[in-house]
């Protein structure tokens, strides 16, 4: 599903990222924890297209059987569109815009058919528990309800992998419990791929893998 090699990344004279190694199956749930500035999120960004490595070490990115480290910026993005879910520690949402709205985003930017968009958003949203809740806006949900939102909004394009950095780091203890388990509730009904940047324990303790960081590589 998932193989980086050699994944280097510095800003200016700080190496963040020194050489990274890493291979995650369809279908796995696997958790990357560490200190801070271990360079977790460098890492995620990366391997969601979302940031390059550096240019002057050779290195491969390979997801769901394409090879990604030759790709425009405009192959990148649609790609990304296509084939990634994410999921941020804070949800995202655009204030102005419904739950049901906000899920659609994604695919309407793929220009995918709005009915039948719309009808797959309602059917995320329902099994996600917001079946009374998709008309209302970000401001009138819950934090916990806010990300479940954020988790429909991923999952609408049926992504190859869903990357997540921190995603229950902004909840409450219940809320993020609720949020760990449907993870693998997912994962159990879609064989969803996870890859989850985290500080909790809890989450890394129920992963399948856990990958730990220090000083910019896995150890």
């Amino acid at each position: 599903m998932i193989l980086a090699k050699n994944i280097h990344k510095s800003y200016g004279d700080v190496e963040v990222l020194k050489g990274v190694d890493l291979t995650i199956k369809k279908g796995e749930i696997v958790a990357i924890v560490g200190p801070s500035g271990a360079g977790k999120t460098t890492l995620l960004q990366i391997l969601g297209t979302l940031d390059r490595p550096d240019k002057n070490q050779p290195y491969q990115l390979e997801i769901n059987n394409t090879l990604l480290e030759n790709s425009t910026d405009k192959k990148l993005s649609h790609f990304r569109n296509q084939e990634i879910g994410f999921i941020f520690q804070f949800h995202q949402l655009l204030p102005e815009f419904t739950a049901l709205e906000n899920v659609c985003i994604p695919a309407f930017i793929a220009k995918k058919n709005k009915k039948e968009t719309e009808q797959k958003a309602k059917e995320l949203l329902s099994y996600l528990g917001l079946n009374s809740r998709m008309h209302h806006k970000p401001s009138e949900l819950s934090g916990g309800e806010q990300q479940r939102v954020a988790v429909a909004r991923a999952l609408i394009n049926n992504p190859s992998v869903v990357f997540a950095d921190e995603p229950s780091g902004n909840l409450d203890s219940a809320s993020s419990k609720s949020l760990h388990q449907l993870f693998f509730d997912l994962r159990d009904s879609f064989n969803q791929t996870f890859v989850l940047v985290t500080h909790n324990k809890d989450l890394a303790k129920m992963a399948d893998r856990t990958l730990t960081m220090k000083d910019g590589i896995i150890v």
